[in-house]
């Protein structure tokens, strides 16, 4: 048990971003597929494009105050600050999001369920990456 705590401990921050990821995953998906299953058609390119982007800002809205309070556990006093950096941190993997379902789902044909899915694990590792060494810098 000591041997797990002790493992913890040196990989707090990268465990508890893996687990903040997982449930912001959750409910950037899940705003996703309510939305192209109720009233988004995906195999439409604007639509497809407007339910990334919904998934995107209830994704990013969870993601900034779940990362601030258990991942790097942020004692930055201006918020505003650190708040437009992460969004603009986002915004750069939103483009990247949106590339990818781009090329994958209207050029490729690929299903968009399956892509999105892809590219949800590029972007969780690209945000860790922006926000490790732009937004919550020690």
């Amino acid at each position: 048990m000591e041997q797990i705590k002790a493992l913890y401990i040196k990989y707090k921050e990268i465990i508890n971003y893996l687990i903040v990821g997982v449930l912001t995953t959750i409910v950037s998906l899940a705003v996703y597929y309510v939305s192209v299953y109720t009233f988004l058609n995906p195999e439409n390119a604007i639509q497809l494009q407007i339910a990334n982007i919904l998934s995107w800002v209830a994704g990013v809205t969870f993601a900034y105050f779940t990362n601030r309070k258990f991942v790097f556990e942020s004692k930055e006093k201006n918020k505003l600050a650190e708040a437009s950096k992460f969004v603009l941190s986002r915004v750069i993997t939103l483009i990247m999001d949106m590339i990818v379902m781009w090329l994958g789902v209207t050029i490729l044909c690929l299903n968009d369920k399956i892509m999105k899915l892809i590219s949800q694990v590029i972007i969780t590792v690209s945000n860790y990456i922006f926000s490790k060494i732009f937004v919550f810098k020690k």
